[in-house]
């Protein structure tokens, strides 16, 4: 059961927290918020709309978990991909952020009120690695080496709010999303990759629960079962 509960934090800290800031009467509303703006409430009726919503998304979860497989395995590429897939349908049926979504907002909140084109890159990149996400594809460099061609043109900073200046970066822009072939197949393999971290994660947790029960007396001669063999739906 314990194991069981780590996968439902797993699926969990895939909208705990986006419930909380997802009231649009606790921050600013935004843009590619997936449902439309509550009208104003009191305090009491915020938190039961918010407790009801994350109970109503957490039942979601744990219908599609008792349905579909998962292998714990993070070295199987197709354990890994299932995992992603799983993952992915909840937070289409609850109604979720998906990752570059939740990017998508982190940026948006952090850098609304920089001025400068310049400090915006660099609190992107800051973003970036903090959630631990290698560029690959170099585009920070390529981004930076456009602001600096823009910038020699222009003899001065490049800010956010000279609409005519940002419009010469916004060219500089597209023509590097089209030399980057990659980038509609990034999302996908950056779901891959949280999966595989978030399956890394289970397999410890499987294996410190399994270590913690053999230390008990009544199970001290059973052998210690492989991690891939587990079917978490019978513990939920």
């Amino acid at each position: 059961m314990a194991l069981a509960l780590r996968l439902l934090s797993r699926s969990k800290q895939l909208y705990t927290g986006q419930m909380i800031l997802h009231q649009d009467n606790v921050i600013p509303a935004r843009s590619y918020s997936k449902d439309a703006a509550p009208k104003a409430l009191k305090g009491d009726e915020i938190l039961k709309n918010i407790f009801l919503e994350v109970k109503n998304k957490f039942e979601t979860a744990l219908v599609i978990l008792r349905k579909e497989k998962i292998t714990i395995d993070p070295e199987d590429p197709a354990a890994v991909s299932q995992y992603a897939k799983v993952m992915k349908t909840i937070r289409e049926k609850a109604n979720l952020f998906s990752e570059s979504e939740r990017i998508k907002y982190t940026i948006q909140t952090r850098t609304q009120d920089i001025p400068d084109a310049r400090t915006y890159l660099l609190a992107l990149q800051e973003i970036r690695a903090k959630r631990g996400f290698s560029d690959d594809l170099g585009v920070e460099t390529l981004m930076f080496e456009a602001l600096d061609k823009v910038e020699k043109e222009i003899k001065k900073p490049l800010l956010r709010n000279d609409k005519k200046s940002m419009g010469l970066l916004l060219a500089e822009f597209d023509k590097i999303n089209k030399k980057q072939e990659d980038l509609p197949k990034y999302e996908e393999q950056l779901e891959l990759k949280i999966a595989k971290a978030q399956l890394e994660e289970l397999k410890k947790d499987a294996l410190e629960a399994m270590e913690t029960q053999k230390k008990r007396e009544e199970f001290k001669d059973e052998e210690m079962v492989d991690v891939k063999s587990l079917d978490i739906r019978n513990f939920l």
